[in-house]
């Protein structure tokens, strides 16, 4: 679903191949695979099954989050800085869930509480 010309090349970049490098950042501060997961799931709406169907598929990451079952409210509630950038202020909407994801990401690596994390 390569529908934007000149769109930033992780958007044609499957899930799968940088799902690990999530994985392997949790768990190298002791946090683990299903915390990741609970992550994505709280993130976008996907089950569990629907998310290991994802990335069975090698789903790219424009379409991974264009059929997020249901994309948290909550996530607005996100602040901060990734890769140099407040995510708050990013205008592109499919860049700004990518980064969504990696600050929840690094939030988890930095050994914040998930009740913190997932905003509850």
């Amino acid at each position: 679903m390569n529908s934007k010309k000149g769109s930033h090349r992780i958007y044609t970049m499957s899930f799968a191949s940088v799902y690990p490098h999530y994985i392997a950042k949790a768990e190298k501060k002791g946090r683990t695979k299903a915390e990741v997961d609970e992550i994505i799931r709280w993130l976008t709406g996907y089950n569990q099954k629907e998310l290991e169907t994802q990335l069975e598929e090698e789903t790219d990451f424009e379409t991974f989050f264009a059929e997020a079952p249901r994309l948290n409210p909550s996530r607005s509630l996100i602040k901060g800085v990734v890769c140099g950038v407040r995510v708050e202020d990013i205008k592109e909407p499919t860049m700004q869930e990518i980064r969504y994801l990696d600050k929840l990401i690094d939030e988890l690596a930095r050994g914040k509480a998930m009740d913190k994390i997932l905003r509850a």
